[in-house]
């Protein structure tokens, strides 16, 4: 079956090539298997991987950043500080919100290629997931995941796209990418493509977002890390 890629698959307007797990959790049709055999291998190991979030379309995508260039939803630094925004001239306020949010139209979780794992099992009875670098840091509770992750998903297909920080994204432990289906998927989304899908929409901050467009474009979009097997 030939690999379905339009603008709407790009960008997060339909849910054409998901495959839903459950009501709220999608990922991209060709991935089901490869998921599958890794959360299999991982359970063997003792780690109940699940999927915190899959496939994410373009309006929930929308509201996320909305909320938070509004201020409705708190925005946190690289140290996991929360920023107050109103400090910020207009060009620091957005870099602040893509350092964690994905511009609508440009997530990852739009091609339901990309998953923000966590270990069920290993999450303490009284702690809510917070999907923040410490939980997977020596101390925190995601350690033994992110080590088992790091050895073992890419037999699989899976990378961190998110891998370091690059002067973009933070580094994201718990975001998985799987290669054989993203890699076409970002060589296909395009600058003029996100400027068409935002400039029909009711992102706030339009004008300052489609002015910088191209420099987002090179430091949070295309800036991440490559899949390798070695």
């Amino acid at each position: 079956m030939a690999l379905v890629m339009n603008d709407k698959v790009l960008t997060g307007q339909t849910t054409e090539h998901i495959h839903c797990l459950t009501d709220k959790t999608g990922i991209h049709h060709e991935m089901h298997q490869a998921w599958l055999a890794m959360q299999k291998a991982a359970m063997l190991d003792g780690l109940n991987i699940v999927i915190a979030s899959g496939y994410r379309s373009f309006d929930r995508q929308l509201t996320i950043w909305n909320n938070k260039y509004s201020g409705q939803t708190v925005v946190k630094g690289i140290d996991n500080q929360i920023i107050d925004l109103t400090k910020l001239s207009n060009k620091e306020k957005l870099s602040a919100i893509l350092l964690f949010s994905a511009l609508p139209g440009a997530s990852r979780h739009h091609w339901g290629t990309d998953i923000d794992v966590y270990a069920k099992n290993l999450l303490p009875a009284n702690q809510s997931l917070q999907l923040e670098p410490w939980e997977y840091q020596p101390d925190g509770p995601f350690y033994t995941l992110s080590l088992w992750l790091n050895e073992h998903s890419k037999k699989f297909g899976f990378y961190f796209p998110y891998d370091k920080f690059r002067g973009g994204i933070a580094a994201e432990p718990w975001h998985l990418s799987y290669a054989p289906l993203s890699n076409k998927f970002q060589q296909q989304l395009t600058p003029a493509l996100l400027a068409e899908v935002l400039q029909s929409s009711d992102i706030l901050g339009k004008i300052l977002v489609l002015e910088n467009l191209s420099t987002i474009f090179t430091t949070f979009i295309s800036n991440i890390g490559v899949f390798s097997r070695g």
